[in-house]
């Protein structure tokens, strides 16, 4: 596993680090490269208060993902093994190249036009992840609709938890914010997540360890996201990695 890009999760994404740690070790590498290729996709739109120059970073990485494919660029802890996985794995620069673009959301001021807005970044940005990081440990093709629907529960999930956050920040990421929306948002992401049926890789799932729990705790209590209580306790964060590790269901 290439010590680089575990130090990025670890550094930027803690709850995908701790299902890295409990993926099998044969699986750890290509999702280290992964994990930590989303960390820095996600990280670039905040990394300057200026939205050309977030741009700019962006279209960087656009860049580095169609250089890698191709077997050039600059050698980086990153993109050079991820361009090897592009190439070894077949993994889709296209779908690589959505996920950045997916992040332009994240420089500008301006809300998701409606929730279907609102579930295309979900998808482009988690639900992406989720399945390249399953088509990267050997899933079927067939498993795609599982895997994106999956991971776009997770995103919605993690992007609840984010809202006071996004609001300091001056944006704003709820198309309806009052308790009936971010319900019914809530259990919509745990209907598509009921819906999930395909062989992902346990490996690929574990990310999503904590989406059902903290799915239903804002259907079920829905002013939490608000005034960012979402969190669950560190013995249910273990709790559920442990079980899911152990029984693949999520």
């Amino acid at each position: 596993m290439s010590e680089a890009c575990a130090e990025i999760v670890q550094r930027a994404d803690p709850e995908r680090f701790a299902a890295l740690m409990a993926a099998p070790v044969a699986d750890r590498p290509a999702l280290a490269v992964l994990y930590a290729f989303n960390a820095e996709v996600a990280r670039a739109p905040w990394a300057s208060k200026e939205p050309m120059i977030a741009e700019m970073r962006l279209q960087w990485w656009r860049d580095a993902v169609e250089a890698a494919a191709a077997g050039g660029g600059q050698p980086h802890e990153v993109m050079t093994p991820l361009g090897n996985m592009i190439r070894d794995k077949g993994l889709p620069v296209e779908a690589l190249d959505g996920m950045v673009a997916a992040r332009q959301w994240d420089v500008w001021r301006e809300p998701h036009a409606d929730a279907a807005a609102l579930w295309r970044y979900l998808e482009e940005t988690g639900g992406v992840l989720l399945w390249l990081a399953a088509k990267a440990l050997g899933a079927p093709d067939r498993a795609e609709p599982a895997a994106r629907s999956l991971g776009a529960a997770q995103a919605l999930a993690n992007y609840l938890r984010a809202v006071p956050q996004l609001e300091t920040l001056g944006r704003i990421p709820l198309v309806d914010g009052t308790p009936a929306g971010v319900a019914a948002l809530a259990r919509e992401g745990l209907a598509r997540l009921d819906t999930v049926r395909g062989p992902i890789p346990r490996g690929a799932a574990l990310a999503a360890f904590l989406t059902r729990p903290v799915l239903a705790f804002a259907a079920q209590e829905p002013a939490r996201v608000a005034d960012g209580s979402l969190e669950l306790s560190e013995f249910t964060r273990r709790k559920r990695l442990l079980w899911q590790s152990l029984t693949g269901r999520f």
